[in-house]
């Protein structure tokens, strides 16, 4: 953008808007022509290029300069996860996990400690870090957690499973949601870091997902895990602020939702104006036209949703509402536009070589990950009315 002022012209550099820019084409130009092969074969992208992803600056958008990071608003780095993600989600995880992931929660609740043991090789892409909530017996109902972090000594001894890991295997520190009190429900509840390498972790036999294929999920087991008292970030009794600092993590999922949605809508308009029947471009058709708009109207509802909510709350915290809001819309309506996409492709956009299938395995698991659309409208409504719902009664 430019001003006139007086006689001098003067270049105002809009930060947001360069760095989708940049994110763009270095997703394009690196990033997607190993997306298919990361699909087919189950692979994430390698530890070299997570660190090309850190050299860049991509995994530290969100976080303190005194660690390595940009300091920058979530809004960034959302431009930059949903540029990566129209094209490859892998990559576009990794940048996630590290901005509006488990990573967000050891900035925002975590001990100066841990911020400085833990951020930094986040940061660079050195190492990774992955969240650990869901249980065989405790899915959307993650208060019915039984995993166990028990005092003894100068630590906590860490016993049970966890189930649908993000990254299960493959991070090098899990941010494990545990039960570190005899406290019913949500009461006895806290969080704990829990390192890859600690005697008695080990991992179940990686998950075949309908989508996510290059993105690991595998079951975390926890045997007699011993874990120094250090390592605790969030002790029993403060769930609340646990799932307050998910919202950002659900900024993340939403954005991913935003860019598979843009991305169908994308090839559709590509594709409706270059593809002919019956002697005429599909886009003459009104039938057509009808699907299209759908798709549009859609796509920039959704995007409204994300942008309102990315610039909600306070204290770096986005309002639970309008997170809610953003996330149930833009999973509803990655899983429709992806479904209409392929419709509008016919034949074409049934193979594999249109890309339209793997956007559409994607969105369902981004609608189930972190927070069922279920879920999030008993949440709409609870944070409306300013009550709570129990599910079990």
């Amino acid at each position: 953008m430019k001003l006139e002022v007086g006689a001098v012209t003067v270049s105002v550099v809009d930060e947001h808007s360069e760095i989708r820019r940049l994110a763009a084409q270095v997703a394009e130009e690196v990033y997607a022509p190993m997306a298919e092969e990361l699909d087919v074969t189950r692979t994430p992208i390698s530890l070299e290029e997570r660190r090309r992803l850190g050299e860049l600056g991509f995994l530290g958008i969100t976080h303190p300069e005194r660690f390595g990071g940009a300091g920058a608003p979530l809004s960034q780095a959302l431009a930059v996860i949903e540029e990566f993600a129209k094209v490859c989600r892998p990559a576009a995880f990794q940048i996630f996990e590290s901005n509006t992931g488990p990573a967000q929660v050891i900035n925002h609740l975590g001990t100066e400690e841990q911020r400085e043991r833990l951020l930094p090789d986040i940061i660079t892409g050195d190492r990774t870090m992955a969240v650990a909530i869901s249980e065989p017996d405790a899915g959307s109902a993650a208060t019915d957690a039984r995993t166990t972090a028990r005092p003894v000594g100068d630590g906590y001894v860490v016993n049970g499973a966890k189930r649908w890991i993000s990254n299960g295997g493959e991070a090098d520190h899990y941010l494990v949601y545990a039960r570190l009190s005899d406290a019913p429900g949500a009461k006895g509840i806290g969080a704990l870091v829990v390192d890859k390498t600690m005697p008695g972790v080990s991992f179940g036999v990686p998950e075949r997902l309908m989508g996510f294929r290059g993105i690991p999920s595998a079951d975390v087991i926890f045997d007699d895990v011993l874990v120094p008292k250090e390592n605790v970030v969030v002790p029993a009794g403060e769930f609340s602020s646990l799932f307050g600092a998910f919202s950002i993590e659900r900024m993340g999922n939403a954005t991913m939702s935003l860019a598979i949605g843009q991305a169908a809508l994308d090839k559709t308009l590509a594709y409706v104006q270059q593809r002919e029947q019956f002697g005429k471009h599909l886009v003459e058709f009104q039938s057509i036209q009808m699907m299209v708009a759908d798709m549009v109207l859609q796509v920039e509802a959704a995007r409204l949703l994300v942008e309102r909510a990315a610039n909600s709350g306070k204290d770096g915290i986005p309002d639970p509402l309008q997170v809610s809001l953003a996330k149930c819309t833009a999973n509803e309506m990655a899983k429709k536009v992806t479904d209409l996409a392929i419709q509008v492709h016919g034949g074409n956009g049934y193979t594999e070589e249109y890309g339209l299938e793997r956007l559409h395995r994607d969105s369902h698991g981004w609608a189930i990950a972190g927070g069922t659309p279920s879920m999030q409208r008993i949440r709409i409504v609870s944070e409306v009315l300013g009550r709570r719902f129990d599910q079990r009664r």
